[in-house]
């Protein structure tokens, strides 16, 4: 009634790969994660039109990636309130990978970003607006 099994099975369990372990390194993956926060970072400030951060920017994602990145060339003509949150948003999670990462130069660039959009948001803001 039962008849064994006589070729070998074409599926494979995990811990049978033979290269278990990951392909890069958790430093490899978080250079990854920071130039592709700070790339997309760059394309809002490259829309704002403040070039000398966008230079910095750009200096950083060059440093990560060994290339000069990809500059923002079309403008959206979206609000700017929202180009200033979007910014902020991107350069808080550059600043968390950068710390977990210990990159002091792009964390402090990060930083420096949120702040100055920040700021401008202030400033965009209609006073008593939320």
């Amino acid at each position: 009634m039962y008849e064994p099994i006589r070729t070998k099975s074409v599926h494979r369990m995990a811990d049978d790969a033979p290269d278990r372990g990951p392909h890069r390194s958790r430093e490899a993956e978080l250079d990854i994660q920071l130039a592709g926060h700070l790339s997309a970072l760059l394309a809002v400030t490259d829309e704002l039109g403040d070039e000398a951060a966008a230079d910095r920017i750009a200096h950083q994602v060059a440093r990560l990636r060994g290339a000069p990145p990809a500059r923002h060339a079309g403008l959206t003509g979206a609000d700017p309130v929202a180009l200033h949150r979007r910014a902020h948003t991107l350069a808080g999670r550059a600043l968390v990978v950068a710390a977990s990462r210990a990159d002091t130069a792009a964390a402090i660039l990060a930083a420096e970003r949120m702040d100055a959009h920040t700021a401008a948001l202030d400033g965009l803001r209609p006073v008593g607006a939320l």
